[in-house]
């Protein structure tokens, strides 16, 4: 059975060193500002990941769920609090959310199913 968690994970790291292996300057500092507008500062980096999941669902961007997911379970956010922020989400960008909700909560139950394996 695929590993939705592995699969995303490889492709994501094998596209970014592929892409920036040819990328312009400009590609290359939003890459670095992206970095470091999650780096500690006032937020912790905890809190900075839940920013952006958040951001992410109400923008409907899947890639960037799974990404902000992962990172959330490794800051070591409970489900319950992943889908709190999530609900929030919802809130704000309304039902057109919902069916990234739903891949959201599928790919977290992958990432513990990995941690239970």
């Amino acid at each position: 059975m695929a590993n939705p968690v592995a699969e995303f994970n490889d492709y994501r790291s094998e596209m970014n060193e592929r892409l920036l292996s040819n990328a312009s300057t400009t590609l290359k500092r939003i890459y670095s500002l992206d970095n470091q507008a999650y780096q500690e500062g006032t937020l912790d980096r905890p809190t900075k990941e839940l920013l952006g999941l958040v951001a992410s669902a109400v923008l409907r961007c899947d890639d960037c769920i799974k990404y902000h997911l992962v990172r959330c379970f490794e800051e070591k956010y409970s489900k319950t609090q992943v889908m709190e922020a999530l609900e929030i989400a919802t809130l704000v960008g309304g039902t057109i959310v919902i069916p990234h909700l739903r891949r959201a909560y599928e790919f977290w139950e992958a990432l513990e199913s990995n941690t239970n394996s």
